[in-house]
């Protein structure tokens, strides 16, 4: 048998089943039903971290999720999670858990020397000593900082495991399973409600197997398990953390799955991703016991005294062998005869009060229990392990040391109270109000439709959690009564009656996790801090995974002291969502690898491939980039070849990626002319148009070329990127903005493959397989839309041009796309017709100044890319209104030009304008840069201030992480045929 294992009792875990598990390396035995950290400690296993920044030794202090020392590491390889909290893991046979922040071992730290340095480490130890110390100063200690920053290092291999999303609907969502909790399922069922109840630990029950009392005759764990037998609108979910409250009552959950074995079954997640839509919800998420905050009282062996009880009750374990118990509540009586009945020696009690109730007093006497009231544990005393306590007497909250004795100990159970869990309250309710009955705070009022019911609402002891639970179950089920629960024998509430601090010199942990002390708060005091928010930012305190889960009331209250203030009116921090840790991969579900970008290939994709293309993604598709059809030919090479083709004869580009989409409708035209910035109403059929969009703000969007095919049709193209958020506002503005509008829009990107034929002899190649269309010059001018065939497949070609060659862009369905490709492959062989890819398509609009997604940043407007004329001045469209305003029309704002590199370097995407003259501003970037062919110079399209104006000064394009910095001339943005005399000809 394990060390501090107890020769009998455990009523979670099962003696008949033994499982080994590995601890830094070290097989350990435990039971089913054992968390790691009751398995660690029955096996003697005292010390089992460090902490984070003195490095000190530390054990286990609670038995749930509120833990702020026995963080380890699990798993190995992609499996590895570490920061895992020991209390709320779940052993299971072959569970690898690994210490973290030690080496070599928690035992023996060699970062232990950190403490030698502690008086340096004080609360703004990082903004004292680096800044304004110098960059190269800051650099050179930056790594070693970062190195040894966090808990816990993370796999790098990739997860193996699965996850999952759902979303689930209730009339009454209630969280937490103890008694207030199965109360108010229960009777919120009572009235047909649909009832999802949630609860973090393996079972429901909460704290009620350590209950003392009755309900309706059972014992409060035999009532939880059977309460809602029968109930089929109930609905319990174990093992689930509700972490965060957001608007319109939508909550969010993570359900362990399969945490708790050795690896899913097949196809089994490991964590599901719950978004729950509740009607009403029951915040029944109980309470924390508060801890002591005295002179070593982080020593291995110190313990919250309820954690302590559980770990005997539950799993069988004795945390010491000689065991103090001390607090300043009743519940500290309750726990010493229960330990002392499941024959754990407990050899004195320790209540800081001076006039404990007589009763109490006189229960643990009788059981042979040494009493000491009116006094306080001011320090623990040992090194890997508790060895001692030091007591006195406490009076008017100090502590005489010079009248102090010694208790010998290896095992120090404190309780400083209770603390409410209000951090889901607080996430959609107002501040916490300050209770001075319980020395904590109360959730404030709620904003959303919640109540608070148990412990969390302040009802401490079993009869008032049950009693509250029931009656917000009541309350949010509907009208009527339903008889509450009888509960007999419950113990009194546990007020605390005396402070949770006691002042001694020595060092007190106020954070356990993030090595906070008493003086860090009296210094950020001292330093001018006096919001607890401030005091939180500049010591670190509640910064931590545990969100201060045990230390922020104590820390409040001795803020509260220094200012001679009321805690109320020193406030409290709000708690945000996670309310505990969730793994990335319960976010994510099954949205990883390619299910979280699909690859989405055009319909020419196979034929790329074997033609040589080398593949790139774009946006959310995979696009030819270029086509490596000759030895050895650099990328450089072959787009150079590629856009030289396309210029001398004939190229053909793979387009299928533009959005399109479908407009139709009696009003489809009356759509797209309030939607785009230029006119749409008197867009012939059977022509295009090119459409600017822009952004209720008046900032440029989107462009692209619509196509009316039908009085009450038309086929909108976006760009690559876009596709998705311009058919979300077309929706949107239907939706919303003008429902009267008759039009119906639909994605129809995928229906389509497309391709782009360019060059002078785009048209000879066309005539010969096109049937059905002319598309002669006369007959088919640039815009002009049309449907005719190519052997047997259905073609629409439009005369567009992107390279400002001639060219036609020729749509057919997806399913034809490869044959068509290969017709006008063949069809253009004469002419030596060459494929490009999405490199020789940039160097060919960059030539002809035509804007793409790096001119769409977000920031530009028409006007800046010089299409101001576009934008119409008789008509209302999105944007119109603030189009005009004063920021969007300043003569300094960025403007498009173009850059030719006097220096004959190539020119870098991002690089920064400068005028040589004062070199310290930049006045622009560079968006776009490329070789052009057709000019033999390295060429590139640029924002700058007042780019217009400045048409011929020679500039800087400086590019400072890579220290380059080359002469650049300013010029007209089309860089090549001006006229437009080629695409029209």
């Amino acid at each position: 048998m394990a060390a501090y294992r107890l020769p009998s009792g455990g009523t979670s875990i099962d003696r008949g089943a033994p499982l080994q598990f590995t601890y830094d390396g070290k097989v350990l035995e435990g039971f089913a039903g054992d968390t790691l950290a009751s398995a660690l400690l029955a096996n003697g296993r005292m010390v089992v971290a460090r902490s984070f920044k003195y490095h000190r030794p530390r054990g286990v202090f609670s038995a749930g999720h509120e833990e702020p020392n026995a963080l380890v590491t699990l798993r190995s390889g992609g499996r590895t999670e570490p920061n895992a909290k020991a209390p709320a893991t779940e052993l299971y046979d072959g569970l690898e858990a690994r210490s973290q922040n030690a080496w070599p071992s928690p035992r023996f730290d060699l970062m232990a020397v950190n403490q030698l340095a502690a008086p340096l480490f004080v609360a703004g130890f990082y903004y004292k000593t680096f800044m304004g110390t110098g960059q190269r100063f800051w650099h050179f200690c930056e790594r070693f900082i970062r190195r040894a920053a966090g808990m816990g290092a993370a796999g790098s291999e990739a997860d193996p495991d699965r996850y999952e999303r759902a979303n689930l609907f209730a009339d009454v969502l209630v969280i937490g399973g103890g008694a207030a909790g199965v109360a108010a399922a229960r009777a919120a069922a009572s009235f047909g409600r649909k009832v999802l109840l949630v609860d973090e630990n393996t079972a429901i029950g909460g704290a009620m197997p350590e209950d003392a009392g009755t309900i309706d005759g059972h014992e409060p764990a035999e009532w939880a398990a059977q309460a809602l037998d029968g109930l089929n609108n109930v609905t319990v979910m174990p093992r689930t953390t509700v972490y965060g409250y957001f608007d319109d009552n939508v909550l969010g959950a993570v359900e362990r799955v399969a945490d708790h074995v050795a690896s899913p079954g097949a196809g089994q997640p490991r964590l599901r991703h719950l978004k729950i839509y509740a009607g009403k919800v029951v915040i029944a998420a109980g309470s924390i016991e508060r801890p002591l905050v005295f002179a070593g009282n982080d020593k291995p062996g110190v313990m919250l005294a309820q954690a302590g009880l559980r770990y005997a009750y539950r799993h069988g374990v004795a945390v010491g062998r000689k065991v103090v118990i001390t607090g300043n509540n009743d519940s500290i009586y309750a726990a010493a005869a229960s330990l002392a009945s499941l024959g754990v020696s407990v050899t004195a009690l320790v209540d800081m009060r001076s006039d404990p109730p007589a009763e109490l007093v006189a229960r643990v006497e009788a059981l042979g229990l040494r009493c000491l009231a009116g006094r306080a544990v001011f320090r623990a005393k040992g090194f890997q392990s508790l060895k001692s306590v030091e007591i006195a007497p406490f009076v008017a909250g100090e502590v005489e040391t010079d009248r102090s004795i010694r208790l010998d100990c290896d095992a120090l159970l404190v309780s400083g109270g209770f603390t409410p869990m209000v951090n889901l309250c607080s996430q959609a309710g107002t501040p916490p109000v300050y209770d001075p009955a319980i020395d904590g705070f109360l959730p404030g009022q709620p904003l959303q439709d919640w109540t608070a019911a148990g412990a969390a609402s302040g009802a401490m002891d079993l009869a008032a959690a049950v009693a509250s639970g029931h009656a917000a179950g009541c309350a949010v089920g509907g009208a009527g009564a339903f008889p509450a629960p009888n509960v007999t024998g419950s113990a009194a509430q546990a007020n605390p009656g005396a402070p949770a601090c006691i002042a001694a010199p020595g060092k007190s942990f106020v954070d356990l996790q993030h090595d906070v002390t008493v003086k860090d708060i009296e210094l950020a005091h001292r330093e001018g801090f006096r919001s607890i928010e401030h005091v939180k930012r500049y010591t670190t305190l509640g910064m931590a995974a545990d969100q201060g889960k045990t230390s922020n009331v104590n820390a409040i209250a001795l803020m509260a002291g220094l200012q001679g203030l009321s805690p109320d009116q020193v406030g409290t921090t709000r708690f945000r969502p996670p309310y505990t840790p969730v793994a990335l991969g319960a976010l994510a579900g099954r949205e990883v690898g390619q299910d979280f970008k699909p690859v989405r290939r055009t319909p020419m994709h196979d034929w790329h491939v074997a033609h040589g293309a080398e593949m790139i993604d774009a946006g959310t598709w995979v696009r030819p980039r270029v086509y490596r059809t000759h030895a050895g030919e650099s990328l450089f090479d072959a787009y150079v070849r590629e856009a030289r083709a396309v210029r001398a004869s004939v190229g053909i580009v793979d387009v299928t990626t533009l959005g399109k989409i479908d407009v139709q409708g009696p009003d489809a035209a009356e759509f797209l002319n309030r939607l785009y910035a230029n006119p749409f109403l008197k867009v012939p059929v059977g022509k295009a148009r090119y459409g600017a969009m822009l952004r209720e703000d008046g900032i440029l969007y989107d462009d692209g070329t619509t196509w009316r095919l039908a009085e009450d049709r038309f086929l909108t193209t976006t760009t690559t990127a876009r596709a998705a958020g311009v058919l979300a506002e077309m929706e949107r503005l239907l939706a919303v903005e003008w429902p009267e509008l008759q039009v119906q829009v639909t994605s129809v990107s995928d229906q389509w493959a497309a391709m782009a034929v360019a060059g002078p002899n785009a048209r000879r190649t066309l005539q010969k397989i096109l049937e059905g269309l002319d598309i002669d010059n006369e007959a088919f001018p640039s815009m002009a839309v049309g449907k005719g065939r190519i052997g047997d497949c259905d073609v629409m070609v439009a005369r567009l041009s992107f390279s400002g060659e001639l060219a036609y862009e020729v749509y057919c369905g997806s399913g034809d796309g490869t044959r068509v490709w290969e017709a006008i492959m063949a069809a253009g062989e004469e002419f030596s017709i060459t494929p490009y890819g999405t490199e020789a398509l940039g160097t060919l609009r960059i030539e002809k100044g035509h804007i793409s997604g790096p001119e769409l940043d977000g920031r530009t407007t028409l006007d800046d890319i010089g299409l101001g004329k576009m934008a119409s001045r008789t008509k209302a469209y999105v944007g119109s209104v603030l189009l005009d305003r004063e920021g969007l029309t300043a003569e300094d704002r960025l403007q498009l030009v173009g850059l030719v590199s006097t220096g004959r370097k190539a020119l870098r995407a991002g690089a920064q304008i400068v005028d040589p003259a004062a070199p310290g501003n930049a006045l622009g970037h560079v968006s776009s840069t490329t070789f052009s062919p057709a000019l033999d110079e390295f060429i590139a399209l640029a924002l700058v201030s007042g780019g217009r104006a400045r048409i011929g000064e020679e500039m800087l394009a400086r590019f400072p992480l890579a220290d380059q910095s080359d002469p650049v001339r300013l010029v007209d943005p089309v860089f090549f045929d001006p006229q437009g005399e080629r695409m029209h000809g």
